[in-house]
Order: structure tokens, then C-alpha cells, then sequence
């Protein structure tokens, strides 16, 4: 385990291989599991700011479940992107060959928007734990067979998670600290 500031890095982090392979997979994780995608708190009003304008890239079930459960819900400890029928991401679109999108992320993309997408879903694989009693959060690799091609496409191609979220880990960290735990990694 690494420790950059307050923030724990476990090894599977760091050590494990990781890199999306879309045509494997199309996106599955849009729309499998029991909830949506994991929203921070301060995300939560720039949902409700950005709405607007990315309503237009949504499907027409995305939008109708927005509608009825509105555009974050809570479940127990945490506040996720609702779903449409309990499966897909609210959020979620598919491009021409059937693979997931971010609706969030196409109109980021076409400048509609200056906000990415939750930053959850941009650091997938990692999934952060907070410990309010402490301060810290943990980073840990969230395992699911579904991202198996992502692994193994990760092995082939020598690129560890924490590589593969780079952009994510800056967006949410800074560059460095980045810069430190890659340091931290590489170090005999």
C-alpha cells in the first residue's frame, strides 16, 4: 500500500493491469450492477446546473427516469445516477455499434458542457473509500469479470491501473500528486 498525503493506494493499484477494451466488452459497466454510478456531493448541484444542456444527447427512457427519480438518488450511504428499469445508467446512450456512452461525456465532448462526467466513472476501475473519521481515502480496484478483456488487454499492452486512470487520478488529485505516487511505484 502506498500513502500519498491522506490518500491510500492500494497495491492491486498499482500493480495490477487494467486498460478498457470497449469492443470487448461495449460498456457494460453503464449497465450492469445494482446501482448507478457512485456521485460525489459536489457533484451533485453541477447535475442539476448542466441538466439542460445534456438532456438533448439522452435516450428517451433516460430522460423518463430522470424525470420520475430525479437526476442523483440515494441509496443508503451513497448517491449514485439513477437507472432506467433498474439496469442502465440514466445517463447512458449507444453509439452506432451498440457500445455504452456517457450522455454527460458526449456533450462535455461537444463543448456544451465544461464537466466531464462523475468522476467515478472516469476512474474506473478505482473505486474511492472515505473515511470521514480519519480524513483518508482508500483507492482500491473494484474486480469484475465483465472487465476481464480490459485485463487482459491491459497485461498484453504492460499498463498498470494507475496508469490507465492517469487522467482521472490529475482530475481528481492534481498532477503532482500523480506525479508522486507514480514516483512512489517505481522506486526499488
Amino acid at each position: 500500500m502506498y500513502i500519498i498525503g491522506s490518500i491510500l493506494v492500494s497495491d492491486d493499484v498499482t500493480d495490477e493491469h487494467f486498460a478498457c477494451n470497449l469492443t470487448a466488452c461495449k460498456g457494460a459497466c453503464c449497465w450492469e450492477g445494482d446501482y448507478g454510478a457512485p456521485l460525489e456531493a459536489e457533484e451533485l448541484p453541477i447535475l442539476e446546473e448542466i441538466y439542460a444542456a445534456v438532456s438533448p444527447y439522452l435516450t428517451d427512457a433516460g430522460r423518463a427516469a430522470i424525470d420520475e427519480q430525479g437526476k442523483y438518488v440515494r441509496n443508503g450511504q451513497s448517491t449514485d445516477t439513477p437507472l432506467v428499469d433498474g439496469a442502465a445508467c440514466a445517463y447512458m446512450t449507444l453509439d452506432a455499434t451498440g457500445t455504452a456512452q456517457c450522455g454527460i461525456e458526449q456533450a462535455y465532448n461537444d463543448g456544451a458542457i465544461a464537466w466531464k462526467k462523475p468522476i467515478s466513472c472516469h476512474l474506473y476501475p478505482i473505486r474511492v473509500k472515505k473515511n470521514p473519521q480519519t480524513g483518508f481515502e482508500a483507492l482500491n480496484y473494484d474486480v469484475w469479470d465483465i472487465c476481464s478483456a480490459a485485463c487482459s488487454r491491459g497485461a498484453r499492452e504492460r499498463i498498470r491501473i494507475f496508469e490507465f486512470a492517469r487522467p482521472a487520478l490529475i482530475r481528481k488529485y492534481g498532477a503532482e500528486w500523480y506525479d508522486e505516487l507514480a514516483a512512489a511505484v517505481d522506486r526499488p
